[in-house]
């Protein structure tokens, strides 16, 4: 007989108040309202504990220093990502909602514009995400990787756009209008 799998869990600590970065070797990792609490799981069920462990690992194994902040006054990925760019030292983000929706962004570049795009959030497991780390990594260093390999399903918007749109309106209902990202130190433990 196997034992059970356990479940790693997420807690977000928070450590202060997000600022802006001084080293050029950081990615911030930004998060939205919603993610790792009340929500604990993307989309598809991936945890976020097992999300932010590939995102930490695809960039520790470029030698690149990472760092967390909430973003607490929107649930536009375009906005969490743009937000951590600008607190990043080196100017790269990656930004998550709580589905799963992901965005490499780069603190020069207009909000609504990115590096890399990873809208169709059923698709992506913890395979990408560790890849999301690694290349954000990469452009803090000041590489120019190639994109992540994506799949692509055309039923997956039709297949998951309720519960997206559900998931949705329950991250917005999370907002805090006015508060300011806060740095939080991710804790990953097993129940």
């Amino acid at each position: 007989m196997t034992a059970p799998a356990t479940t790693r869990t997420l807690t977000l600590k928070e450590v202060g108040p997000a600022q802006r970065g001084s080293r050029p070797d950081e990615v911030v990792i930004a998060v939205s309202p919603a993610f790792a609490d009340p929500f604990t799981k993307t989309i598809v069920e991936v945890p976020h504990a097992e999300v932010i462990r590939q995102i930490l690992a695809g960039i520790e194994e470029q030698g690149v220093h990472a760092r967390m902040v909430k973003v607490w006054d929107t649930a536009d990925l375009a906005a969490v990502a743009h937000i951590g760019a600008r607190l990043s030292g080196s100017g790269i983000s990656v930004g998550l909602l709580s589905r799963g929706t992901t965005m490499i962004h780069q603190r020069d570049l207009p909000r609504l514009s990115n590096l890399e795009l990873f809208p169709q959030s059923p698709l992506l497991d913890a395979e990408v995400f560790r890849l999301i780390g690694s290349n954000a990594a990469q452009y803090a260093k000041g590489e120019s990787p190639a994109p992540v390999p994506t799949r692509n399903d055309q039923m997956a918007r039709p297949r998951w756009q309720a519960k997206a749109a559900l998931l949705h309106l329950k991250e917005y209902e999370c907002i805090v209008a006015g508060r300011r990202p806060v740095e939080v130190e991710p804790v990953i433990s097993r129940p």
